[in-house]
This record gives structure tokens, sequence and C-alpha cells, in this order.
């Protein structure tokens, strides 16, 4: 049982950058706007944090910096998907090159550098329980999480903006004409994504990995995208996927450490494999993803036309 709730434990501290992630992959694809760059969002968005916690101490500073970097770089993004209607897909491929070799460039300096020690993490009171302890000692991140899943998902469902906002990523034309500036919405909801992409990006790089090396995203910004598909863009069974994920990543490293006799390199793909082997089986039925899929994704939208 011990070994149980450690691996739950490890599981929810891998898995939360692929819910921070996609969580804003998600309001950006209800608006009608693919970014495929968020791999490059979130390597842009560990060196940022990394640095920023090396050169001050502050871990809230190195979050902070992240989301800024997130969002100055998806804000990039905006401009040109989005304001000067430029192809979607071409440029997120663009941002993802972009964001891989200027977080190169930037992080040569502090490879291999360390970050300053921080307290234990633990919720009061939760954090002393027998057994259970380990699910209660993890990164406030992780619980803030669950909370912007559950006000997305209240958003998105429960309000007047969310029902705008998934009207603009259904029909743009009619939304534009009750009233509704698309692009505003739009650019609101790509720079949502960086700063969800930014925290994940700084959170990799402070809390989950403390260190910085070239790529070390190792594409879970690809990954994150294909659980947006997983979760039929639906808040909640986007942690579903991420977890899931996370749950596989973290099994391969407890058989390794057993002593599987598999060849490491095998077990290292096993995460890949999964979500390949998730996305193949759902898009088996076009049909349902159709049904779910915001309708005019990926398609831009010009008031002049």
């Amino acid at each position: 049982m011990d070994t149980f709730i450690a691996l739950a434990a490890a599981t929810l501290n891998a898995g939360t950058p692929l819910v921070l992630a996609a969580i804003g992959v998600l309001v950006c694809e209800r608006s009608g706007v693919v970014n495929l760059g968020v791999e490059g969002l979130m390597l842009v968005a560990a060196v940022a944090g990394f640095a920023a916690v090396h050169a001050s101490g502050s871990y809230v500073l190195g979050f902070a910096s992240g989301a800024l970097a997130g969002m100055a770089l998806a804000g990039f993004f905006a401009l040109f998907a989005v304001v000067l209607n430029a192809n979607q897909y071409a440029s997120g491929l663009a941002l993802a090159l972009l964001g891989a070799g200027l977080s190169a460039f930037v992080g040569l300096p502090f490879a291999g550098s360390s970050l300053p020690p921080r307290s234990a993490d633990a919720l009061p009171l939760l954090g002393e329980l027998p057994l259970l302890a380990p699910l209660f000692r993890l990164h406030p991140l992780v619980y803030l999480a669950w909370l912007l899943v559950l006000a997305t998902a209240w958003f998105l469902f429960r309000t007047r903006a969310g029902l705008a906002l998934r009207a603009i990523g259904e029909t743009p034309a009619s939304a534009f004409a009750l009233g509704y500036r698309v692009r505003s919405w739009r650019v609101g909801a790509v720079l949502f994504g960086g700063l969800t992409a930014g925290l994940a990006g700084a959170y990799l790089a402070t809390i989950y990995t403390p260190l910085w090396s070239e790529g070390m995203v190792a594409g879970r910004g690809w990954i994150a995208l294909a659980l947006v598909v997983f979760a039929t863009w639906h808040p909640g069974r986007v942690v579903i996927g991420a977890y899931l994920f996370g749950g596989v990543t973290m099994l391969q490293l407890f058989l390794q450490a057993r002593g599987l006799a598999i060849i490491p390199e095998g077990l290292s793909m096993l995460p890949y494999v999964a979500t390949i082997a998730v996305l193949a089986v759902l898009s088996r039925d076009a049909r349902w993803i159709r049904v779910h899929m915001p309708a005019s994704l990926g398609r831009p939208f010009d008031p002049e036309r």
C-alpha cells in the first residue's frame, strides 16, 4: 500500500504540467484557434522560470516569470494567427521551433546549475495523515491545477462569457453579428493558453526536475495537444488523460527501479506509445470527434469579409 500511495503521489506530480498546459490549449481551441506551439511556449517558460529562481532565489518570481514568458510568446503567435490571419498551423509550428531554439540559446549559461533549497511542501493537518500523507505533501500548484480545471469548466458551461467564447469557436460570424469582438476574444484565449503553458514550463524546471537542460519539456507540449482531443474538449476529461500519461510515466520509472528485464529505451517510449494508442482508438470514430470539436477550429476570421 505504501508503494501504491507513493506511485499515486508521483503520478499527480508528473501529471500537473500536462493538466496546466492542456487546460490552456482547451480554452484556446474552444475559441477556434489551434496553437501547435505549446512545446515552444513551455520551453521558453521553463528557462525563464529557472533563470528567475537562480538569480533571485524566489520560486514565486520564477512562476511569474514563466507565466509572463509564455504569455509574451503566445501574444506573438496571436499577432500573426489571429490579427493578421496567418495560417494557424504554420504559425504554431514556427512558434514551436522558435521556442526550442530560443530556449536552447538563452539556457546555455544555466546548464548544470542548481537552484536554492526550498521548504518542504505539505498541506496543513492533511500532510500529517498516516499512510495518505504523500498525497498531501506535493507542491501547492498541484492542487491549484485542480481548482483551475473546475474554474474553467464553470466558466465555459455556467457563465455568459463562456457561452460567448464557445459560440465564437463554433460560428464566429454569428457571434460577430451579435456584437462580440471575435478577434479580441480569441487573443484573450490564446494569452490564457500561454499563461498556463508558462506555469507548466516553470513547474517542470523548478519543481518537477529542478534543473535546466535543452529540450527538457520532452514532448509534453505535443502530448497536451493530444490530450485535448482525447478529452473531446471537456475540462474534466483533460484531468483523466493528464494523470493517465503521468501514471504511465511513473510506472516505467518504477519498473526500471524494480529491474524489469526490458531495455530502458523501451520503457521510456511507453508513455508516448500509450498516448498514440489511445488517440488511434479514438480516431476510429471520426464522427464522434467532429460532434465535439469546435466547428471553426483552425479557421481565421476576418470581420471585413
